[in-house]
């Protein structure tokens, strides 16, 4: 007999808000948040989700709803599920959930995605010191591949997956997170610095009630306003993808992405975009313990595994930049991946830059093509060594370095550009001495 069809147990509307939908969606991560459906182990169901903003984002000609966008707000999840076993029994506190993706994709008629780089004052990102303004690219999907007006010449297959999924925290792992991320923005930036290198702001993302969602929860409520002030953020990863904190693991997954670049580097990274989830879950009881070691203080700073699943794009030839952890002023850092990685993309983006390309196409390119990044070396005082590959197959034109009978160098026909908005701010902006000029 035929598989059953997966059952669809969070639905969305993507005419409607985030809390407007029938199945309340949540932004924040809490234990006490209540689960919208429940699930067996083995059993094949099916999640839909909006894309991160919350359709905040539009398919348009302009960057300003990127400048604008209220940070506090996202990411928006699909879930709580409540994870039982076959018997009906709940996960457990120690368990590891194993979850298996068994298709995934766009939601039907809603075939598109955006990728983008926030303004230096509302979410910043890895490069922001060089690209101050909010830029945002469009791009259009054709089964696998994707391609966009704003990057023209380029065209790829994603590595689709889910940018967020994980379980609830407990109270006790909540709290963790909250005292060491709000220990990070209380020191500043005095032991800190990188900072003075990589100006993504802010330190860290504590609970705020502003823009909070918390499903089921009446809004208004001394309950809400409890949890509201207690709820971590769901940037940035941390240790609940699989391991399980709270009975019945409690579920949830969202901020889908058609296919992501080696570090999402644009911070609005990745092709973001609505789009659904088939699985299935197996409970691996006391799993925790079994499996994991703690990397810390108590038996809670433990951090998932993965599998790779088995699709994936297949690429043959890349073209590899290398960075070492030296500033763009040549001040030297001690093995310092994030630095050399820094210098790496930058390294990428000014050569594709005498391809025709703007430096805020590549920027975004970046973000979101199957790029590949490497830490190759961390052991070699001072230097960390890091490298990006990038497929010369996604291209147009032949991208690698050559001999040309003409001394006029690469192809300088200047193509469309990216959505950008105006930088209003007053921050300086970083130059690179040696590199070609910003467009």
């Amino acid at each position: 007999m035929a598989p059953a069809t997966p059952r669809v147990v969070v639905k969305v509307d993507l005419k409607k808000r985030p809390w407007e939908q029938n199945q309340p969606l949540h932004n924040r991560w809490h234990p006490e948040i209540p689960p919208v459906a429940e699930v067996k182990a083995g059993e094949f169901f099916r999640v839909e989700m909006v894309d991160w903003t919350g359709g905040a984002v539009k398919d348009d000609d302009s960057a300003e709803d990127i400048k604008s966008l209220d940070l506090s707000t996202v990411h928006y999840l699909s879930g709580p599920i409540r994870i039982v076993d076959e018997d009906g029994v709940a996960a457990k506190p120690g368990d590891l959930l194993a979850v298996e993706i068994c298709n995934l994709g766009p939601l039907p008629g809603d075939e598109w995605g955006f990728t983008a780089s926030f303004d230096r004052e509302n979410g910043g990102g890895f490069l922001t010191d060089h690209f101050p303004c909010a830029t945002k690219a469009i791009w259009y999907f054709e089964g696998i591949y994707a391609y966009s007006p704003q990057i023209p010449g380029v065209r790829f297959p994603g590595l689709t997956h889910p940018g967020i999924i994980g379980t609830a925290p407990s109270k006790e792992l909540l709290r963790i997170w909250n005292e060491r991320e709000r220990q990070l923005e209380e020191s500043g930036l005095s032991s800190l610095t990188l900072c003075e290198v990589v100006h993504q702001r802010p330190l860290a993302n504590l609970p705020i009630a502003k823009g909070c969602l918390l499903g089921n929860m009446e809004e208004g409520t001394p309950e809400w306003e409890r949890i509201a002030k207690e709820a971590a953020r769901t940037i940035p990863g941390r240790e609940n993808g699989g391991n399980l904190f709270v009975e019945g693991a409690n579920l949830s997954t969202g901020d889908m992405h058609f296919s992501q670049g080696d570090g999402e580097i644009s911070f609005c990274g990745a092709i973001e975009m609505s789009g659904f989830l088939e699985l299935k879950c197996e409970i691996i009881r006391n799993g925790m313990k079994e499996y994991l070691t703690p990397m810390g203080p108590t038996p809670l700073h433990v951090n998932p595994i993965f599998e790779i699943g088995p699709v994936e794009p297949r690429f043959s030839e890349w073209l590899v930049f290398e960075g070492i952890s030296v500033d763009e002023s040549g001040r030297q850092h001690y093995l310092d991946a994030t630095v050399a990685y820094k210098r790496a993309v930058l390294n990428a983006i000014d050569y594709l830059f005498k391809f025709g390309y703007s430096k805020e196409q590549v920027y975004l390119l970046l973000s979101c093509c199957p790029c590949e990044g490497r830490i190759s070396g961390i052991v070699d005082s001072p230097n960390a060594v890091a490298t990006l590959a990038i497929p010369t197959s996604i291209f147009d034109q032949d991208i690698r370095p050559k001999t040309r009978k003409v001394s006029a160098g690469p192809r300088l026909v200047r193509k469309p550009d990216v959505m950008k908005s105006t930088y209003d701010g007053k921050l300086e902006t970083t130059r690179n001495p040696s590199s070609s000029s910003y467009s």
